[in-house]
């Protein structure tokens, strides 16, 4: 996947703020995969794959929300990997991204489970608070 021009907001299906996430969390993959980040249609090396978005997905959201990732994605109406598959599938319709010939919806079925990646495998990092810092 990768931006398109075409900016206007059309009715979507999920929260206006799942589309925004989808951008950043594009961008993030981009990043992981060395891949250059642009918006230019032409860049079809910027290009990543639905499982690659998805990487970029499940790093920001625990960036971002940490062990509140469940509750922030149900209120933006998403509760599988396969919604942000029909949220790219949406913008592509409203020509907000690009895909290639061999991107599918497919491509975004059962990734991860939510629950697993996102509550159960969540892990608190408290290194640094049992650390002593010299006095």
């Amino acid at each position: 996947m990768t931006f398109a021009t075409n900016l206007s907001r059309p009715k979507l299906q999920y929260h206006p703020n799942a589309y925004d996430f989808i951008f950043e969390a594009l961008q993030q993959a981009q990043e992981i995969y060395s891949r250059p980040v642009s918006d230019l249609p032409e860049q079809e090396e910027a290009h990543v794959s639905g499982q690659e978005l998805l990487e970029g997905v499940r790093i920001l959201a625990l960036k971002q929300f940490g062990l509140m990732t469940l509750t922030v994605f149900k209120q933006w109406g998403v509760h599988s990997t396969k919604d942000f598959g029909k949220m790219v599938f949406e913008m592509i319709e409203h020509g907000r991204m690009r895909k290639t010939e061999n991107d599918r919806l497919e491509d975004f079925v059962d990734i991860f489970d939510f629950q697993q990646e996102f509550d159960t495998s969540y892990i608190i990092d408290t290194s640094e608070v049992f650390t002593r810092s010299p006095a």
